[in-house]
């Protein structure tokens, strides 16, 4: 039996800790799901589609610009309160190591030194592009940016759901 998910407001460490517990306890009989496991693998291209249009149309240099060189950054510590356990399950199953602890105390938990720790990102992370950014890109690279978002949220909705039912079995 899976114990149930800490609430949205408790510390990051208990919500990393219970998804690890159920990585350990049930990670095998979840992934053995052709269901989810055909969704975490179309949800994993969905991400690197994403990711590769950013990388494409400067949005990853302009972002690390504003982090390494302006000081801010859209990680900012504290992002992370308002992930979920589910969402750190979802990474455990499409293989992500969770970090221990924070690198930088000013960003995100999950920020390293090559961005984002995690696969799965919560819609906050997938959706916010900042207005420097919007100016900075080119109109048919933004509208690319965002079909390819949109596919990424409907699937990591999708296998939200579907964990949710195997769990309460």
């Amino acid at each position: 039996m899976i114990p149930a998910e800490p609430s949205l407001d408790a510390p990051v460490d208990a919500k990393i800790d219970w998804a690890e517990s159920c990585f350990e306890r049930e990670g095998p009989r979840l992934l053995e799901d052709q269901s989810l496991a055909g969704l975490l693998d179309t949800l994993k291209h969905a991400v690197h589609r994403s990711r590769e249009i950013m990388s494409r149309s400067g949005i990853f240099d302009l972002c690390r610009q504003c982090e390494e060189k302006e000081g801010g950054s859209c990680c900012a510590a504290g992002l992370e309160k308002n992930f979920s356990g589910m969402l750190f399950l979802i990474n455990r199953l499409l293989g992500v190591t969770l970090p221990p602890d924070r690198k930088d105390p000013s960003s995100c938990f999950f920020l390293s030194s090559s961005g984002c720790g995690l696969v799965a990102r919560h819609v906050l992370c997938i959706n916010y592009v900042c207005s420097k950014i919007t100016s900075r890109t080119k109109p048919d690279q933004l509208a690319a940016l965002r079909e390819a978002e949109g596919e990424e949220v409907l699937l990591l909705f999708q296998v939200d759901e579907r964990l949710k039912k195997m769990i309460r079995r």
